[in-house]
């Protein structure tokens, strides 16, 4: 894993699964990775139909793409049928392993930004196949981002990270503590190329 987010999640869901295989999806508390969320995502999985939903995602996700994904196909926002989403959503339902993936997306313009995909198995109701955490993150954030979506993704590599915990050296919490507040009412906005600060008239 080589993106903060990818790993402060990773370390997050391996302390709450302590021996187990996975967590239960009650366990996750948002305000305890408040910092990650907008890179965050759940994904509903269906086995009869060999399929997967977007059962949440993050702001930072939806902006990639350009529109709400919370309903939409998993298969659907990578855009292309050569792509096979449903082969890393399998290994993370099936066997119970946490996967991460390279992936490279693109716009209508060519435009491209590397992204690291992190999907992590989760037990719901006893079950661990039907949902799954995860989090989309660029490598580095575009110019465009927010502007022109991407419309297609591609997977350039992907490795089982198994049940290995997470390195003792890694403390998850106090980094989560010492990251950025997210954004209030009172922040300025990124709309594009453009900071926008509060103000005006009262």
């Amino acid at each position: 894993m080589k993106h903060p987010t990818s790993r402060m999640l990773h370390s997050y869901w391996d302390r709450l699964r302590r021996a187990r295989a996975a967590p239960e999806r009650s366990e996750i508390e948002p305000g305890e990775i408040r910092n990650l969320l907008a890179d965050s995502l759940i994904l509903e999985v269906d086995m009869s139909r060999a399929a997967a939903s977007v059962r949440l995602a993050g702001t930072h996700v939806c902006a990639l793409f350009g529109r709400e994904l919370r309903g939409r196909s998993f298969g659907e926002i990578w855009g292309t049928p050569d792509a096979d989403p449903w082969r890393l959503v399998e290994a993370v339902a099936v066997d119970t392993v946490g996967v991460v993936a390279g992936l490279h997306g693109t716009t209508e313009r060519d435009e491209a930004v590397d992204l690291e995909l992190l999907l992590l198995p989760l037990r719901h109701h006893g079950e661990t196949h039907s949902r799954i955490l995860g989090a989309l993150s660029p490598a580095c954030v575009p110019h465009w981002l927010g502007i022109r979506p991407v419309t297609r993704l591609r997977a350039t590599s992907m490795r089982i990270l198994g049940h290995e915990p997470a390195p003792a050296a890694l403390d998850a919490e106090a980094t989560l503590r010492n990251l950025p507040e997210p954004a209030n009412d009172t922040a300025p906005l990124r709309r594009g190329h453009l900071l926008v600060h509060p103000g005006g008239r009262s």
